[in-house]
């Protein structure tokens, strides 16, 4: 620590790392001091000099006797005294609540614009943005963020606010912020909240909008989008690109303070940001957040597992042609290959790579191996499956087991391991089970296989619903019959073990419902974020008679069943 002077007040300026790295100036919000950024600034020392302090009228830092010591002339002053004590020519910075607004007035004013090479913006917009959205935009969304915003009225009342924080404050830091640690909140959190209501008073309610005295800052500039944030709505934040022309926008889903709540997630970001301006090639999460247009699927990972032949093939084509890089999985790696060299020759960026969804330990070093490199996947579609048909009693326990080995279990090692790398990302994704019109209208000719889709439907029922919160949709296909290879891998049981493959493969070749237009269907379904999507007529019908009559579908399990094979194979 150390002392800073900057007109009538002594600000608490805090350094670790190499003085001699790049560096990273971090301004808190209110009611916080320097000690909010404690998580990351552990996390980027050992890469970057990390210099935090706390503003006026908060922790160590003095505080001025008037309201108007806390206006914008007064904040560019503190910032520009502490860009003298680190004494270098330019430095990141980044601001979170009010440390973002006041960033966001600053950068753009001479003598400190050229001293800034990029900003991380959390949790606060530009004053002239916020100003614009009250007057132009839609009213429910205005409405909306008035709602969220109540308290910055309340602030202007004199006296009552002092009265109300003294007796409320530390409850409510407990509520709305991270679990409490030592330095968060602070012991003077209460005198803080005191103080930084001249803050509020001093400089709002926002005022000037596109005519604002601060010019818009040419900096680049990396917006951080707490989706769960309870005091910024995304209606607001929405138009940030008119106001930073080299916007980098990237969402987290955390709250309002994601320094605490996910500080490796926000570390990260913050790293890459940096490194990228320094000179760094911009990883595949910031090019995707960068600026220009983008399709829903440029610059995303998708891990699609049985991408040898029929679905899993025709998807990772379809991810591919829409900017995708795929990771083409199957059990026959020849398969993949040829999967993926017909994205090659398309111009697509795919690879190959051997798995048995089946073994659990396989698994596991197959999600390694794509984050190691490749990164964390954005979608991953568990498309591997295989199909026994014949009668119950003639499945053996064998049949049984590697049935659900391969469609049940290959899908819960999917949805297990790439949903956990998601998770700590912390930026979402979306995860895409192949399940089957058998899983909700049942036939006497398959019985393992419609057990086990009936189970991966489920499955992903109650995935979504657990990882809503965390950003990431999981969606649930249900096909009827479409024209792919299934039919000759698939194993004939029983009375029919021998003859039926040939008769059954033409069947289903017959009924030219090509696996493109799943494909189709499952890039939809992730665009979307659809919970359960019935392909082509028979999974529609089988969807919507399950839910209409019950009934009626266990009487069409009745009829279905042996005669079909019978039938196609003239047995009877």
């Amino acid at each position: 620590m150390r002392w800073v002077e900057s007109g009538d007040v002594r600000l608490a300026m805090f350094e670790q790392g190499d003085p001699s790295a790049p560096t990273v100036l971090m301004v808190h919000g209110y009611p916080d001091t320097h000690r909010v950024w404690d998580e990351v600034a552990d996390l980027l020392q050992d890469r970057f000099h990390v210099v935090c302090y706390d503003v006026r009228g908060a922790g160590l830092s003095g505080a001025p006797s008037e309201t108007s010591g806390y206006d914008y002339d007064h904040l560019a002053a503190d910032l520009t005294a502490v860009l003298d004590a680190v004494g270098k020519p330019g430095v990141h910075l980044a601001g979170h609540d009010w440390g973002s607004i006041q960033g966001w007035q600053l950068i753009g004013r001479p003598g400190i614009e050229e001293r800034i090479l990029s900003f991380t913006s959390l949790g606060g917009v530009h004053p002239g943005q916020a100003a614009d959205f009250m007057r132009h935009g839609k009213r429910n969304k205005v409405a909306g963020q008035l709602l969220r915003s109540w308290y910055i009225g309340a602030f202007q009342i004199p006296a009552l606010p002092e009265t109300v924080l003294r007796a409320t404050l530390p409850r409510l830091a407990n509520r709305f912020g991270a679990p409490a640690r030592p330095g968060h909140p602070a012991d003077t959190l209460v005198e803080d909240g005191v103080n930084g209501l001249g803050l509020y008073r001093a400089n709002l309610p926002f005022s000037g909008g596109a005519s604002d005295d601060a010019p818009l800052p040419q900096v680049p500039v990396q917006l951080v989008e707490c989706t769960k944030d309870p005091f910024v709505s995304p209606a607001l934040l929405a138009s940030t690109y008119l106001w930073a022309p080299r916007l980098w926008h990237r969402r987290l889903h955390a709250g309002h303070w994601p320094q605490r709540s996910h500080p490796r997630v926000l570390a990260h970001m913050i790293t890459e940001f940096v490194e990228h301006v320094e000179g760094a090639e911009p990883s595949r999460e910031l090019r995707r957040a960068g600026p220009g247009e983008r399709g829903p699927f440029d610059d995303r990972l998708v891990v699609i597992t049985g991408a040898g032949s029929g679905i899993g093939r025709a998807t990772a084509r379809a991810f591919a042609a829409h900017g995708a890089e795929v990771i083409c999985a199957d059990i026959d790696l020849d398969a993949a290959r040829r999967t993926v060299e017909g994205i090659a020759d398309r111009g697509g960026a795919a690879h190959a790579l051997r798995v048995d969804v089946a073994d659990a330990t396989a698994m596991e070093e197959f999600a390694r191996l794509v984050k190691d490199r490749h990164g964390v996947a954005d979608i991953v579609v568990n498309n591997a499956g295989i199909v026994v048909a014949g009668a119950f009693l003639d499945h053996s326990v064998e049949d049984w087991r590697r049935t659900l080995d391969v469609n049940l279990w290959g899908v819960i090692h999917g949805c297990r391991l790439f949903a956990a790398q998601m998770v700590e990302r912390g930026q979402g994704g979306h995860i895409v089970n192949l399940a089957s019109v058998a899983s909700f209208l049942p036939t006497r000719l398959l019985p393992a296989y419609s057990v086990s889709k009936a189970a991966v439907k489920s499955l992903s029922d109650c995935l979504r619903a657990e990882l809503a919160g965390r950003g990431i949709g999981v969606t649930a296909i249900c096909p009827g019959f479409v024209s792919t290879p299934i039919a000759h891998n698939t194993v004939y049981v029983g009375e029919f073990s021998e003859g039926a493959e040939g008769p059954a493969a033409k069947a289903v070749a017959a009924r030219g419902y090509p696996p493109e237009r799943v494909a189709a269907h499952i890039l939809r379904a992730v665009h979307r974020n659809l919970p359960v999507v019935p392909v082509n007529a028979e999974g529609t019908f089988g969807y919507a008679l399950s839910r209409i009559s019950p009934a009626a579908v266990r009487g069409v399990a009745r009829l279905t069943g042996s005669g079909e094979i019978s039938r196609l194979t003239n047995k009877r």
